[in-house]
């Protein structure tokens, strides 16, 4: 007899918005559609074009996002997600999106998927004095991107997503830009959409 778990077993759900007003209660809405996808923590990441604004919390989305955390992620643009865990703890430490502040300026990254080469790339990188805030596969991409010499930020990330193997959707925010990709057999859902009345 097989046993049907009453829990749901899905893999993070990330969701980003790019030149709206209303970008972080846009992406909370979007969470929240995406709850089923991860219900152990949820984050979201603003942009005003200057600075980039963070607010994350363990429990459901409508939990964690009230009014007045909205308000406190202002901008144009956000990006967010939702846990469930596959690599790492339930802790707050793993709830994403990670933000770092690097040569290039702040970047925060929303991660679903699972890399298959994380440990042995976390340990190279520690070998070399790299540190780590957090026990999840995700961090090591933000140190690739950190630790690259290509000159701009894309080059930088197609130079650490080409030391990665595993199946992903990542969406990567900076004060300037949100960038989605996946990995190159499209095995973690990303979908892009306009919004009507936006260009």
């Amino acid at each position: 007899m097989k046993l049907i778990s009453d829990n749901f077993n899905e893999e993070c759900g990330i969701f980003g918005i790019y030149g709206h007003p209303e970008a972080a209660n846009l992406t909370y809405l979007g969470l929240y559609a995406l709850q089923h996808r991860g219900q152990e923590g949820a984050g979201i990441v603003s942009s005003d074009s200057f600075h980039l604004h963070c607010e994350k919390g363990m429990g459901l989305v409508s939990d964690i996002f009230s009014a007045d955390v909205i308000k406190r992620l202002p901008g144009h643009a956000a990006i967010g997600h939702n846990r469930y865990s596959t690599t790492g703890g339930s802790h707050i430490k793993n709830v994403q999106p990670i933000m770092i502040n690097y040569a290039l300026g702040s970047l925060a990254l929303a991660h679903n998927g699972n890399l298959i080469n994380s440990k042995l790339i976390r340990d190279e990188l520690e070998a070399y004095g790299s540190i780590f805030q957090s026990t999840i596969d995700s961090e090591v991409i933000v140190h690739l991107i950190a630790l690259s010499r290509e000159k701009d930020l894309l080059g930088r990330i197609i130079d650490a997503v080409s030391k990665v193997k595993g199946a992903y959707s990542l969406l990567i925010l900076t004060e300037k830009e949100l960038i989605a990709l996946r990995d190159p057999w499209g095995f973690r859902p990303l979908c892009l959409g306009r919004l009507d009345g936006v260009p």
